[in-house]
């Protein structure tokens, strides 16, 4: 009876999430911070490491997220269930609007709701990036009480490779390069600043 609570509210969550999350996977962040703070499903850095590993591996990133949290709860059926509550409100909708887009696509009322919709989702993406920005530029808590303590809490290796992979992507000659390798090398610097005492 618990295994089947725990399904209902995996569903129930991340139904929920794809509902709002308006703007694809890192629309997704606010609402998976928002989670991890109601439910122990996991933690903070939780979240840092699902993005890197979903930026990393096929698949939409909200859909990976969710899967994760679901195995990471329940196993196999929390991944499964987890994942269908993420994506059935865009499945639902999806064919809802397909059936009535054609008679609707020219009412301005539509086309207003649109316009609306293209700055809320750029807004739950920038909120994304700032709560991922905190995390990979600081290295702990951050304090405003004196400027050494606010430079104390830098994460300064994450931000000069951060500044490097930027510098790197945006050279005319590297954008040739498949984003695979700029992913595998920053597996790699990532391990060996872990594990290398770099």
């Amino acid at each position: 009876m618990a295994l089947l609570e725990s399904l209902a509210m995996l569903f129930y969550e991340f139904f929920k999430i794809g509902l709002f999350a308006i703007g694809g996977g890192l629309a997704t962040l606010p609402f998976l911070n928002e989670l991890q703070v109601r439910h122990d499903w996991f933690t903070p850095d939780d979240i840092t490491n699902m993005l890197a590993i979903s930026e990393s591996t096929p698949g939409p990133l909200g859909v990976n997220m969710a899967t994760y949290v679901g195995f990471k709860n329940c196993g196999i059926i929390g991944g499964v269930v987890a994942t269908l509550g993420l994506i059935a409100p865009s499945i639902i909708i999806i064919i809802i609007i397909a059936r009535f887009l054609r008679k609707f696509q020219d009412n301005p009322y539509v086309r207003y709701a649109f316009y609306g919709l293209r700055p809320a989702s750029a807004g739950l993406i920038a909120a994304a990036a700032l709560d991922i920005g905190k995390v990979v530029v600081f290295s702990g808590t951050v304090s405003f009480a004196s400027a050494s303590a606010f430079f104390g809490a830098l994460d300064l290796k994450g931000i000069l490779f951060g500044v490097l992979l930027l510098v790197l992507t945006n050279i005319k000659k590297l954008k040739k390069i498949h984003p695979v390798f700029f992913i595998a090398f920053a597996a790699v610097i990532g391990i060996v600043f872990r594990f290398g005492g770099v």
